[in-house]
């Protein structure tokens, strides 16, 4: 089995070594990515922001977080 491993080992190590040297050697084009990245994440936070802060501020929604002062508590019972 160990022969086997060890074979199976180097065609991989083999196959990273040849993707890495085409990599080296082909011109550097920068992708979607590279080129929009920040903006599409800057842009994405800020929506995320404007409409949680509308949700927040406008909606009208009562969030009701706290019982304190809603709960009372029911007379006793014998």
């Amino acid at each position: 089995m160990f022969p086997v491993a060890r074979a199976a080992l180097n065609l991989t190590a083999r196959g990273v070594q040849h993707t890495a040297v085409r990599q080296a050697h082909r011109k550097y084009e920068p992708n979607f990515h590279d080129k929009y990245g920040n903006l599409v994440l800057l842009g994405g936070a800020a929506v995320f922001t404007a409409v949680w802060g509308y949700v927040f501020t406008q909606a009208g929604i009562e969030w009701g977080l706290s019982p304190v002062g809603r709960v009372t508590p029911k007379e006793w019972r014998e």
